[in-house]
């Protein structure tokens, strides 16, 4: 007999085992033991949370010999069929690869008028339902508005939004929700023991993560470390089969980006390159790792973790630091998203790590980037004022008058002032610079103009949206800021502010009106000179 899947072995055979859908199961079962079964159902939700197992329970259900029931008997010769897939009357249609008007039409318009051969309901399951054609979903709307009373459709997709309103709003619909870690570990503890295997709580609670809710990838999952494990389930196993680093090589990583040692950073660098893990696979690993840690340091319900390893989160937390673990995070977040387009993924990792744990330990405020002393810059000292000459009548003993000139006190000399760069010629400087690194900076700052008041540069913005963007991200302010620094050469704070842009209008010009009537003819008599 061929292999059979864990996730097909184990899929759910009655309600009582479809595990985190009890808002499903039990409206389901109302609806059976009323007697009050729609027509048309719409099951969405994540892959892997048990939409089709559902559909075919509900075939089983209303299908049953001693039904319709709340619960399948999986003894009747009905319920055994649907279990293997061959019954006659319940028909599974994968919309993604039978897509067409033609297929709908063959599979269930053509065959919907017909009673069933040998069950009380003819089922039409169709999965991936999103997938169809419009010409498709055409073909099928007459049919599920009002079908003959023998025929119950249940659609199953992922994405809902793609399913035409026409059809949802003719369908019942259920959401599925994704297994939280706490029911993934207890099904993957359950399966595990009924293979007789052996495994490590943590590892299955690492299984449980990688698995983002879905209990078939979950299962799979397990399966894969089942077939290449020698012997117990261990969790630097699991690590090594998804490729990613163990937690203490992360929170070696973590610490060191927290202490701001480039060295300790760069030799565990180099420890996971050793081990074979790629820059994507951790940084994969560190955001596993700071999404665990940060649910500990605010109290989160941190799911199924045994003992040592959930004091082990609340140790790292608190020593990281809550600020410190927020920062980390976000900052490891943009350079996942950012490590796609370098060239040198392993060298630029390096430097970005270090330059985050250089940002943690110094970090930079929302509004305003305040400068290291720059070295001071020898600017040439203005001209002495010249000396203005005054004249002051001096009388002579023979009665003639000199004219003597008198130089009038010098006044007192002003401190020089440091000579600033314009405003907008440094802004407009800085402004290209940044545009050549990144085009994204180019199109954030085009609307954006330089005022300089002291040495404070303010940073105008017109658009809220440009604003937000650059405070809300650090490392984009100490960019900004670096490129100032590098076009000015002092010791300059840099803020950025939101001005309104004001529509200047032209004033109207105020226009006499012609004169009329008495006035009119008081204006002729005062140019005529008539009385």
């Amino acid at each position: 007999m061929a292999h059979l899947s864990l996730y097909r072995k184990y899929r759910s055979q009655t309600f009582s085992d479809l595990i985190g859908q009890d808002h499903v199961v039990r409206t389901l079962q109302n609806s059976i033991t009323s007697g009050r079964v729609a027509h048309a159902y719409l099951f969405t939700g994540p892959r892997g949370t048990g939409k089709t197992s559902s559909a075919r329970l509900l075939a089983k259900a209303l299908n049953c010999e001693r039904g319709p029931t709340g619960e399948p008997c999986n003894e009747c010769d009905i319920c055994v069929s649907i279990t293997a897939g061959n019954c006659m009357d319940v028909y599974e249609m994968d919309a993604a690869s039978e897509s067409g008007v033609d297929d709908v039409r063959q599979v269930i318009v053509e065959v919907a008028e017909y009673q069933p051969t040998v069950a009380r309901y003819k089922i039409f399951i169709i999965d991936e339902v999103h997938d169809l054609s419009g010409k498709a979903f055409d073909a099928l709307l007459k049919t599920i508005e009002e079908p003959p009373s023998h025929v119950v459709f249940v659609l199953a997709t992922t994405e809902y939004n793609k399913v035409p309103p026409t059809i949802r709003s003719r369908c019942q619909k259920f959401e599925f929700h994704r297994g939280t870690l706490s029911d993934l570990s207890k099904r993957l503890e359950y399966v595990v023991g009924e293979e007789k295997a052996e495994a490590e709580p943590a590892a299955l609670a690492a299984i449980a993560r990688m698995a983002d809710g879905g209990y078939r990838d979950a299962l799979t999952l397990l399966e894969q470390a089942m077939i290449t494990s020698d012997g117990p389930i261990t969790l630097k196993h699991v690590y090594d089969q998804l490729g990613l680093i163990p937690e203490e090589l992360v929170d070696g990583l973590l610490a060191a980006i927290r202490d701001g040692d480039p060295a300790a950073l760069m030799n565990l660098m180099e420890e996971a390159w050793r081990i074979g893990r790629d820059p994507r696979s951790v940084l994969e690993s560190m955001e596993y790792r700071l999404g665990d840690l940060t649910r500990a340091a605010y109290g989160v319900d941190l799911g199924a973790q045994d003992a040592t390893r959930e004091a082990s989160l609340h140790e790292t937390a608190a020593r990281i630091g809550k600020e410190a673990l927020l920062s980390i995070r976000v900052a490891v977040a943009e350079a996942h998203k950012a490590i796609r387009d370098v060239s040198l993924p392993r060298l630029w990792l390096e430097a970005e790590l270090i330059r985050i744990g250089r940002q943690v330990n110094a970090p930079v405020g929302p509004t305003a980037v305040a400068a290291a002393p720059a070295a001071p810059i020898a600017r040439p000292a203005p001209e002495p004022a010249k000396a203005v000459a005054a004249s002051t009548t001096v009388p002579k003993t023979n009665g003639e008058k000199k004219v003597a000139p008198v130089e009038s006190p010098s006044p007192e000399k002003p401190a020089p002032e440091p000579a600033l760069p314009p405003s907008n010629d440094l802004w407009t400087n800085v402004r290209r610079s940044l545009g050549e690194m990144s085009k994204t900076m180019a199109m954030r700052l085009e609307a954006s103009k330089g005022r300089i008041d002291g040495t404070v540069l303010f940073v105008e913005f017109e658009r809220q949206l440009d604003h937000v963007w650059v405070v809300d991200v650090p490392k984009r302010q100490a960019a900004i800021l670096e490129q100032v620094r590098a076009h000015a050469g002092q010791d300059w704070t840099v803020q950025f502010v939101v001005v309104a842009k004001v529509s200047e209008h032209a004033e109207s010009e105020a226009v006499e009106l012609p004169a009329e009537g008495e006035r009119l003819e008081q204006l002729a008599r005062g140019i005529l000179g008539a009385p």
